[in-house]
């Protein structure tokens, strides 16, 4: 077996060497172009060659980060700053009320039962009792309406893949059914069974990498085995296309949807109380419908048909053509984020500058009153029922722990249920949020959160985190990651760029396809701004993007390499031309367009993919990429192919690192203690390499 030593080559990097990774003749024409790919036999990443090379890289990083003398203490530091408790919204399902809780530094949050709001809690599910190491996360769960079941999905090693189990809740006892390679599927229970979306089972060794074709939407009933499992939709002339199947609280009827992208979808109705066939109501991928509930035959969506900062519509379905649709939250200044029904009103979530605004209206759309959230952050979480008056919300900000509270939908009455005790001393921070100008003129807000007595001399790490794309808003939100960061002196700074969903589906349609280039101009601008009002300087300036916020830091690393002096790319798209062949890349054509598309697709995606742009011609700043090996979202390929070029062509200068975390994927349901190593590495490569000793 080829050791890593032994893969080591002879390029150096302030005194590293990089593995010497094998070159091979691969090539690729597109329209006429021919485009080299010598890195190809690296997205056969379940090969004896690709794990040596895995190792032999891994090794070098690892060597490299345990010479960073106080990466101990950051680690230290950071887990002390995990370490406290925190609470999610509870949810009332007629008969229970469930909530998950995370203690201290364990792994996964954990779901607990009441049998009212000042009852005895007890254990419902511990997914930290599911492996050893926390790899093993939950990553949805469906009460039945007869509050008798809890259906929930599992997640390994960080894969989208999820394999469904079903909970009796009065006994805690595990049933035996069991519904394997369940992806990007809902629960949606009807009586003593649920729907669910799955794909058939993949070519063996090739889980995490193979194209996801013939998504289909099935029903189950307890107590069957999958294969009795009753085929509910399926299109076989379109295999790119994912099916969702949603129910009414009531049972009386089924939607289904089918997407093609990562957003718009079509939609059928079905009422389960009679035999006819399905209904059409909408047709074609333009816009998207989200079912928010209904009353008797009134449904009711939001939309941003017609509408690209979203409306609430009303949609009879006993009578359910376009003509006869009703505005009950017309389109507004603010966007639209979501709406949930609880007691006989709508509790609605606007957007407004990229910070949340809370209201209530009544079923016809008259608002009834606002609710005051205090300073500007982030609504999330909202739950509620149509029978019961009391609702519950949490909110959180850049200094504000996610803070629980329940609401009377009547009164407007709001109390706190739950806050986190959290020993930091947020008094000492500040948050603004500054408008800059973009290369095309056009403004950009920023949140900048750092210590009330920062002095803007140009001197402070500062942290940019972006991300502009796939309708994404980066809104206010909590993170303790963060905070290690800011009490260094350090400024973490936020831009809402094109591509997000911040103003609508015109500001996210400003950033994709033949757009794209004007989410990489904003956040360059973002960094030029930090710069000149002296927040910063390039010599002490890291940039941090995760998927679509990797291929952004690996393009503006490209464009600009002299502007940043750390890049940390994660589990980013970076090969632009092969993307939509891995897994559910084929979805991301929406924002992307593919190298299939046209020549004009082809040429504007090669002019700025990551892998395909690195140059030799300027000094690039410290690069770690990071990724993991279980990722099938976004393929560890894009990040192996990435830092084996860049290697290749910045041999000398700053370093050139790749972290491949193993039985991680591509983000979610990450165990606390990878979740704080993670950190811990990054940062202490970013403040080393800024030349800047934290202070502990």
């Amino acid at each position: 077996m080829l050791s890593a030593t032994a893969l080591l080559g002879s390029a150096c990097s302030s005194g590293l060497q990089y593995p010497e990774t094998v070159r091979e003749d691969v090539k690729d024409s597109y329209f006429g172009v021919e485009v080299a790919d010598p890195y190809r036999w690296l997205e056969n990443d379940t090969t004896k060659r690709v794990a040596q090379w895995v190792e032999a890289e891994n090794a070098l990083t690892n060597a490299y980060l345990a010479k960073i003398p106080f990466r101990g203490q950051l680690q230290q530091r950071i887990s002390e700053l995990f370490n406290f408790d925190v609470e999610s919204v509870p949810s009332y399902s007629g008969r229970y009320y469930t909530y998950f809780r995370k203690e201290g530094l364990s792994n996964q949050s954990v779901l607990y039962v009441k049998d009212s709001l000042n009852g005895e809690e007890r254990v419902l599910l511990d997914p930290n009792k599911l492996s050893t190491d926390g790899t093993v996360a939950l990553s949805s769960t469906s009460i039945s309406n007869d509050s008798k079941y809890l259906a929930y999905a599992i997640a390994d090693a960080g894969s989208d893949w999820n394999t469904i189990y079903v909970l009796d809740i009065a006994t805690g006892e595990k049933l035996a059914d069991e519904l394997r390679w369940v992806k990007f599927s809902s629960i949606a229970w009807r009586g003593d069974g649920f729907y669910y979306s799955r794909y058939n089972a993949p070519e063996a060794g090739k889980e995490l990498s193979n194209i996801n074709e013939f998504h289909r939407l099935y029903f189950h009933k307890l107590g069957d085995t999958q294969d009795k499992d009753v085929l509910v939709y399926e299109n076989k002339q379109a295999p790119l296309r994912n099916v969702f199947g949603v129910t009414t609280d009531d049972e009386n009827y089924l939607f289904i949807g089918e997407t093609e992208s990562t957003e718009g979808n079509t939609l059928y109705v079905k009422d389960l109380r009679s035999n006819d066939a399905l209904t059409q109501l909408v047709d074609g991928f333009e816009y998207s419908y989200s079912l928010v509930g209904n009353v008797g035959a009134d449904a009711y969506f939001i939309t941003n048909d017609q509408a690209p900062r979203y409306r609430l519509i009303k949609i009879n379905l006993k009578n359910p053509s376009r003509e006869n649709w009703v505005d009950v939250i017309p389109e507004q200044e603010s966007v639209l984020t979501s709406v949930t029904m609880a007691g006989g009103k709508l509790a609605a979530t606007f957007m407004v500058d990229a910070a949340s605004r809370l209201a209530i209206y009544s079923l016809e759309g008259t608002k009834v009153r606002d609710i005051d959230l205090g300073v500007f952050g982030t609504v999330g979480g909202v739950s509620g029922r149509m029978q019961d008056s009391v609702m519950f919300y949490n909110f959180s900000s850049f200094t504000v722990p996610s803070v629980v509270y329940s609401c009377n939908v009547n009164t407007g009455a709001t109390e706190e249920f739950f806050r986190p005790k959290f020993d930091f001393d947020f008094s000492k921070y500040t948050v603004e949020q500054q408008f800059y100008a973009s290369k095309d003129g056009t403004k950009i807000p920023i949140f900048i959160v750092h210590r009330a007595d920062l002095q803007k001399d140009g001197k402070n790490p500062t942290l940019l985190y972006g991300y502009g794309g796939f309708n994404i808003s980066l809104t206010p939100w909590f993170s303790t990651s963060r905070l290690a960061w800011l009490e260094q002196g350090g400024v973490y700074a936020i831009a809402n760029l094109r591509g997000g969903g911040e103003y609508g589906e015109s500001w996210h349609q400003a950033g994709t396809k033949l757009n794209k280039q004007n989410v990489f101009d904003d956040f360059i601008a973002a960094a030029e701004y930090l710069i000149a009002e002296k927040y910063t300087s390039s010599k002490m300036l890291a940039i941090q993007g995760g998927s679509n916020g990797g291929l952004l830091i690996g393009a503006v690393t490209n464009q600009r390499p002299d502007l940043f002096r750390v890049a940390v790319p994660q589990v980013g798209v970076m090969d632009m031309l092969r993307y939509q062949k891995f897994t559910i890349g084929w979805a991301w054509a929406g924002d992307y367009g593919t190298s299939e598309d046209s020549e004009e697709s082809f040429k504007y995606l090669y002019a700025y993919s990551p892998l395909h742009n690195i140059r030799t011609d300027v000094q690039y700043p410290a690069v770690l990429v990071m990724t993991g090996d279980h990722d099938d979202r976004v393929v560890p390929a894009h990040s192996f192919k990435y830092i084996a070029e860049l290697q290749y062509k910045q041999p000398k200068g700053a370093p050139k690192l790749v972290r491949i975390e193993t039985r991680a994927g591509h983000g979610a349901g990450k165990p606390t203690s990878l979740a704080i190593a993670e950190l811990a590495d990054m940062y202490a490569f970013m403040f080393y390499n800024m030349d800047f000793t934290p202070k502990f």
